[in-house]
């Protein structure tokens, strides 16, 4: 029987890419990032059996949003937290699905790092067997003299040794980024029959994001909530070659960050879930630390580029641990005109575009 965990391909492979890093560092990073991709190979098991797993429908119960949580929610919570327990480097960790973060019994005062994760994205998809995942932030624990508490994970995104999704799709893949490019890995499975472990094989180690795109990701059904350079932007893209942009654009929404951002990571595009006027008190609706940040992370690793409409995401320093904000990522070229927008909202705005026509239904002749 071979022997191989779920982690030690990836071990290897991020030993050879961590080449140059204090080895300490190094070391605490891998087993950290294998502990969590080995949570990821359990969820993604569960996931994969659905209703086998009694792992569809309601848990009973909300999470500290007063979000209706899904079983899956929950399973893939107690599994991540689980993991991380038992990593020798991991101080505390803090869950999209709880209030505080969670202090290590054992390492919270030498551990050297923080992990933040949302356990699983696009829950709400799971009983249409569509694409969702799990996204990861690794941060350093600045005070190793004491344990941790809310305050030391409100970090900037730049400050991240490394992030991730792994994405539970027709292949279960992670994307991952330890601040030197984006590598991805693939988990085979194809030993099962034979009784060894499954493994996470290097498929890819220098993803770039291309700087141009025709295809953006947005929730149209917002549209009379968005703000004027969101308008903007997206009347230009659907009025298609004949419009100012001279160039005709697709657009996709799955409602599974996981999904859209690994599309954007594959051929390009951008993924907009914009500041609206719906709840003013409210400037965004995906969370900074659980969603933006490691994001953020991949996608300029990528070569991409990632902001909140004015400001570069990685730039934000988290007010607390679940603060909301608006995400605006993809290819650079896209991302730099709808800041420019931004920056000059009032300018040229293609208001007619809207007088004559929704998003979907043309002008009557």
């Amino acid at each position: 029987m071979d022997n191989t965990t779920p982690a030690s391909l990836l071990d290897e492979a991020l030993q050879r890419h961590l080449t140059g890093m204090e080895a300490a560092a190094a070391l605490a990073l891998r087993e950290t990032l294998g502990a969590i991709a080995q949570a990821c190979v359990r969820i993604g098991d569960v996931a994969s059996l659905g209703l086998l797993a009694e792992a569809h429908g309601m848990a009973g119960a909300s999470n500290v949003h007063g979000e209706a949580q899904q079983r899956l929610d929950v399973i893939a919570d107690d599994l991540m937290a689980g993991s991380l327990y038992e990593c020798r480097h991991v101080a505390a960790w803090a869950s999209e699905e709880h209030e505080q973060p969670h202090v290590s019994p054992a390492h919270g005062v030498q551990g050297s790092l923080l992990v933040v994760f949302d356990p699983l994205d696009g829950s709400s998809n799971i009983e249409a067997n569509i694409s969702i995942g799990t996204i990861f932030s690794v941060l350093p624990h600045r005070y190793r003299s004491v344990a941790p508490g809310a305050a030391d994970f409100m970090q900037p995104g730049h400050q991240q040794l490394a992030a991730g999704y792994v994405l539970y799709g027709p292949a279960t893949l992670m994307v991952l980024t330890c601040r030197r490019g984006v590598l991805v890995f693939a988990l085979d499975r194809r030993g099962a029959a034979q009784g060894d472990a499954p493994q996470w094989v290097l498929m890819n180690d220098e993803v770039r994001i291309p700087e141009h795109t025709r295809e953006f990701a947005i929730n149209a059904s917002n549209q009379r909530f968005w703000e004027k350079p969101i308008q903007r932007y997206v009347a230009e893209c659907v009025a298609g070659d004949t419009g100012p942009r001279m160039k005709d654009f697709n657009m996709r929404w799955v409602a599974s960050m996981v999904a859209e951002v690994h599309r954007i990571m594959t051929r390009g595009g951008v993924f907009l879930y914009p500041r609206d006027t719906r709840e003013p008190r409210k400037p965004g609706r995906l969370r900074l630390m659980y969603e933006a940040a490691p994001m953020a992370l991949l996608v300029e690793q990528a070569g991409g580029r990632a902001v909140n409409g004015t400001s570069e995401l990685l730039d934000l320093v988290p007010d607390t641990l679940h603060q909301r904000v608006p995400v605006i990522l993809g290819s650079r070229d896209e991302i730099d005109r709808i800041v420019g927008y931004h920056a000059d909202p009032s300018e040229n705005v293609s208001w007619q575009l809207f007088r004559t026509r929704s998003l979907f239904v043309q002008p009557q002749a």
